[in-house]
């Protein structure tokens, strides 16, 4: 189906990203504070959010926002993408750098510990995770040969 139109593409990308990140509707509609309904509607691809709400989606997922309303050409997969053994990678990054957040004093402001709640460290998380999956990526993108990378220019 070449010709998708925007509520379509939304709703691809919206599910490529719930499933990414385990996420169930509810968890993202009590999250966020989004009706369930209406969260329902976007998924399905019956309804398009406001900006607003693809901005606060984007937030929550840490990734841009033409990441939930572009089409993305699944041709061009090639092999700079993560693989499981990437992803268990980042999962070991991450959980060794949240360890050390647990630490009293690992956040200091002015010299003085900095107590997060819920929320501020969810956030965080989240910013962690989207920073070292960025860093993989860029790192597969440098050192692999460029006789192994895939691209669209290989098919002329």
């Amino acid at each position: 189906m070449p010709n998708k139109n925007n509520k379509e593409i939304f709703s691809n990308n919206l599910k490529i990203f719930m499933e990414q990140k385990n996420k169930s509707r509810k968890e993202i509609c009590d999250d966020l504070d989004i009706k369930y309904t209406t969260f329902v509607d976007w998924e399905k691809g019956n309804t398009y959010p406001r900006i607003d709400k693809i901005e606060l989606l984007a937030k929550y997922f840490g990734i841009q926002k033409s990441d939930l309303i572009e089409e993305k050409n699944d041709t061009n997969k090639n092999s700079l993408e993560l693989t499981a053994r990437d992803e268990r990678d980042i999962k070991k990054h991450l959980d060794k750098a949240l360890e050390n957040l647990e630490n009293d004093e690992a956040l200091m402001f002015d010299g003085e510990p900095v107590e997060m709640d819920e929320e501020t460290k969810e956030l965080l998380k989240a910013s962690l995770e989207n920073s070292i999956r960025l860093a993989k990526t860029l790192a597969k993108k440098k050192y692999t040969p460029k006789k192994y990378q895939k691209n669209d220019k290989s098919d002329d």
